[in-house]
């Protein structure tokens, strides 16, 4: 029996109405599904790795009060933050995010430390999220040395102060103004003890910037506190609570070092051509060995190499061989010994490490040597 077009257009009608409240859930289904869940760090120096090449870090030394960050794609907030001790005094904290090296821990294929002469800009950018009802300053942190050290405290700090809330004041006492990067800053002076510091205070809060971190140096050394032969070893970006500090965000971050400024060629941290990384395993219950082979297929040589690489979740290192290794998990950066600094071109260099693991084991996914991505044989 023919159908009538009346029942066909019927047919039609429910048809087209189901396809649009299928679309119409599909839709729903996919605004309300859960996003990437956030990384909440706890530890007091504990830390992890966003966007695959910058570390945020807990960083609680002053206090024992709980304080915690939450990691998001783009930086971090400060989600829990007990706790105050005296303003005249140095900070609880410094919940932050960086480039480069920070006791030991270096960010995933970092080209830092590297010599102040190479460096010809280090742009960087920075949003910051401000609250009330804390004790707090937001500050910047630029770190040189003599020596391209990836441990312990350097010989020079730079602070730059973008906000400062509450009766609290720079290390050492206030030298002069400075005109650094088309803005006026407070220039402060001192020691922690530790560390010569100068720093930059803006005189009213900066909530966003872009800026070249050479700038600072520049003004540093100028002013007898660094020298173009030293190294940067890390720009840091967060807060010093005193009191209170849930809330405090760090929105976004990037920083960039460009070398060619001069300086040897192939330097510490001086960027390679090509690289090409095999990395075998050994693996047992629990524990493995991993050895691995940095080729070099550039047309130069690389000197004093970085190889940046993320092992995965529960596994840690427990000893290493011809290389000295940042960190036991998470992020880690392979640096040279005395006798293999240098990889020629066409050439190698190898290391290993021994490690245990938790739960199913998997191999990095990626490394980079100097900043250059690496292909894996």
């Amino acid at each position: 029996m023919r159908s009538s077009p009346h029942r066909l257009r019927t047919v039609r009608a429910l048809f087209g109405a189901l396809l649009t409240t299928l679309v119409t859930v599909a839709a729903l289904l996919a605004a309300t599904a859960p996003a990437r869940a956030d990384t909440v760090v706890c530890e007091q120096f504990g830390s992890t790795v966003i966007q695959g090449r910058y570390v945020v870090q807990n960083n609680r030394w002053g206090t024992s009060a709980p304080q915690c960050v939450t990691a998001t794609d783009t930086g971090f907030r400060l989600t829990q933050a007990d706790g105050s001790v005296p303003t005249n005094g140095a900070p609880k904290s410094y919940p932050s995010v960086f480039n480069g090296c920070h006791y030991t821990n270096c960010s995933p294929g970092t080209n830092l430390p590297a010599q102040l002469s190479t460096i010809s800009s280090a742009p960087s950018s920075i949003s910051y999220g401000y609250v009330s009802g804390a004790v707090y300053n937001a500050s910047y942190d630029i770190w040189l040395d003599p020596t391209p050290r990836t441990d312990g405290v350097n010989r020079t700090e730079i602070m730059i102060w973008f906000n400062r809330v509450g009766p609290i004041q720079p290390i050492g006492s206030q030298v002069g103004t400075a005109s650094v990067g088309g803005r006026s800053w407070e220039v402060w002076t001192g020691s922690n003890g530790s560390n010569d510091v100068i720093s930059f205070v803006a005189p009213s809060a900066i909530s966003s910037w872009s800026f070249d971190v050479m700038d600072f140096v520049d003004q540093t050394v100028a002013r007898g506190m660094a020298q173009s032969n030293w190294y940067l070893t890390s720009v840091q970006a967060g807060f010093e609570p005193w009191q209170n500090g849930a809330g405090l965000a760090v929105n976004s971050f990037s920083s960039t070092v460009n070398t060619g400024g001069g300086g040897d060629p192939g330097g510490p941290g001086g960027p390679a051509a090509a690289c090409q990384v095999t990395y075998g395993t050994s693996v047992w219950q629990g524990g493995f060995t991993a050895d691995v082979t940095v080729k070099n297929t550039g047309s130069a040589a690389v000197d004093n190499w970085r190889l940046g690489f993320t092992l995965p979740s529960g596994q840690r290192v427990t000893s290493a061989w011809n290389a000295t290794l940042s960190g036991t998990s998470g992020a880690v950066t392979a640096s040279p010994v005395a006798h293999n600094a240098r990889i020629a071109a066409g050439g190698t260099q190898s290391f290993g490490f021994q490690g245990s693991y938790s739960g199913t084991f998997a191999k990095p996914s990626g490394f980079t040597l100097n900043g250059t991505p690496c292909s894996v044989a």
